[in-house]
């Protein structure tokens, strides 16, 4: 049987979906307690037919939800500002995501919460392994980090543009291949988790260096950089360190299950050839 798993980013998908329900509702951006249970009513609901179009667009032989633990993660350990300023889930949709994964289950999707790692890293270990095997992977996710994985066996696909995300995407958003994109935040920083890189290096300086040099550990040893490119590395060179380590996915964490275990039990025809 040829195997295709699919791995769904579950926060990912449910907050992007919770804050399309709760728009219509909020006053003063806050939502009043009597509309509450709908706009969770309605979150779940469209959690589920998303699942459904999912599997039904990708068809998987294969699938999982992954979940975030509501406990920091390691990364919070070492970089106490790790996604400062970000909105906390809202404690109502928290509460509300046991019933979720009781959908998704309903559907034969069982759902992985994650406890000291985040979810990114155990979807990617998951790829990998996978990959690895020679079997396909598709990440259904917006979050950028899951780029650096494409490979011939894994793609990412985003649901709410209905579109997979490739190579050529990268390429033209970020002007580096997938292979250099952790190198490229380390340079640049990556606002969105608040993870700082080096001042005064933006897309385009680091891209070019990338390019030119092929990875953040030749740019380091080259005798040639331009002075100001050389002092503002040197400047950094722990944060360099620190700003990797972040940004690096884990792909080594034990499971403690195999793929028989979320095999989807209905005939995938594309998976059977």
């Amino acid at each position: 049987m040829r195997v295709h798993l699919i791995l769904v980013d579950a926060l990912n998908l449910i907050r992007r979906i919770y804050a399309v329900q709760e728009r219509p509702f909020l006053l003063n951006n806050e939502l009043a307690d009597n509309t509450k249970q709908q706009v969770l009513s309605n979150t779940a609901k469209a959690c589920e037919q998303a699942l459904q179009k999912i599997i039904e667009q990708l068809q998987p032989s294969h699938a999982l939800a992954v979940f975030d633990s509501q406990s920091p993660c390691w990364r919070y350990d070492i970089y106490p500002d790790y996604k400062k300023g970000r909105k906390k889930m809202p404690e109502h949709l928290a509460d509300k995501l046991a019933d979720i994964q009781d959908r998704f289950m309903a559907h034969h999707v069982d759902s992985l919460v994650s406890e000291a790692d985040e979810a990114d890293d155990l979807i990617a270990t998951l790829a990998v392994k996978v990959a690895l095997r020679g079997q396909n992977v598709t990440i259904v996710s917006t979050d950028k980090c899951f780029l650096s994985l494409l490979s011939p066996n894994i793609q990412v696909y985003d649901y709410f543009n209905r579109r997979h995300l490739d190579q050529d995407y990268v390429v033209n958003k970020f002007s580096v291949k997938p292979d250099k994109l952790m190198d490229l935040w380390t340079l640049t920083g990556d606002t969105t988790n608040k993870i700082p890189g080096v001042a005064g290096i933006g897309q385009v300086t680091a891209s070019q260096l990338l390019n030119q040099y092929g990875s953040i550990k030749s740019i380091l040893s080259a005798k040639d950089l331009k002075r100001t490119v050389s002092e503002k590395l040197a400047q950094h060179g722990e944060q360099i360190s620190l700003s990797r380590k972040l940004l690096t996915l884990k792909i080594d964490i034990p499971l403690g299950f195999n793929l028989k275990d979320i095999r989807l039990p209905y005939e995938n025809p594309l998976a059977s050839t």
